[in-house]
């Protein structure tokens, strides 16, 4: 398969907006590098709909003073230039005291817990700021929270997931609206050698239970919309990290927990991104 890719300069004031308008017209996945959005579309997709969304944005822009910081430029991309591209780039990162995140043609360390990700185009290698802040949030917290059950709402890859096993949780269970993002777990999951993590299509209403720790690493305003529902998943002395956040955004995702009886336990800043920490 061939991918559209769409290299896009847009100030951070704007980029979560962006971000979800892109996501509801299917957008398989983004990249950031410094001051760029890079948002991947299958060479399937019409994207009639996906140049109507930036030129709606551009214009509510210009109402600000602000649209000509929004340039954008659009390629086809074979699928083989892709791969060879993406592997060229995905070299072994450490994150926090013990985990490394590595593709699967890497030699793994022996002293380390090792999460293999081998991601095809769509959800990204965990090199993000906002992944690599839930993996070092998750091992802060592991030994201060129960260890029977974990969500990864919004997987993605599952490198959460997979990382909360070799964590030592005992029963994790892996949510993503997309098809693809649970194909891309189950590849990942052999990777890893992870036999017991649940893997659910759909969303936090098809998720029955209370968990010791949910991690939700999507969309500020959807962490926003869900906080009622996440909030009643957790156990009574459950913890929630929550990321995909922007820093102007912190505030708003603050206030819908603290309003649905969650206290602030941490903030975790890298670079324009702010990871949270929850607990009731």
């Amino acid at each position: 398969m061939a991918y559209y890719e769409f290299t896009i300069t847009i100030p951070d004031a704007f980029l979560g907006a962006l971000v979800q308008r892109l996501t509801e017209q299917g957008c398989l996945g983004f990249l950031e590098k410094e001051d760029i959005l890079v948002a991947y579309f299958p060479d399937s997709a019409d994207m009639k709909p996906v140049f109507r969304e930036l030129e709606v944005m551009k214009s509510l822009m210009e109402k600000t003073g602000q649209g000509q910081h929004l340039v954008y430029r659009h390629a086809l991309i074979p699928e083989q230039d892709w791969n060879e591209s993406w592997k060229k780039g995905f070299v072994p990162i450490d994150v926090g005291e013990r985990f490394t995140i590595l593709p699967p043609w890497e030699q793994q360390s022996d002293n380390r817990i090792n999460l293999v990700v081998d991601p095809g185009m769509a959800f990204g290698t965990g090199h993000h700021e906002t992944t690599r802040s839930c993996l070092v949030l998750m091992e802060r917290y592991a030994d201060k929270t129960g260890k029977d059950r974990f969500l990864d709402l919004g997987t993605g890859t599952g490198l959460l997931a997979i990382a909360a096993v070799k964590l030592g949780y005992r029963n994790v269970i892996a949510v993503d609206t997309d098809p693809l993002s649970i194909e891309a777990v189950a590849r990942n999951k052999e990777l890893n050698h992870v036999s017991d993590i649940e893997l659910i299509q759909g969303s936090i209403a098809d998720v029955h239970g209370t968990f010791d720790v949910i991690a939700a690493n999507i969309l500020s305003g959807v962490l926003v919309q869900l906080a009622p529902d996440i909030v009643s998943c957790l156990s009574p002395s459950g913890i929630v990290i929550l990321s995909g956040i922007l820093a102007e955004q912190a505030d708003e995702v603050i206030m819908a927990y603290e309003q649905s009886g969650m206290t602030i336990l941490e903030l975790l800043p890298d670079g324009k991104w702010v990871s949270i920490v929850a607990g009731r």
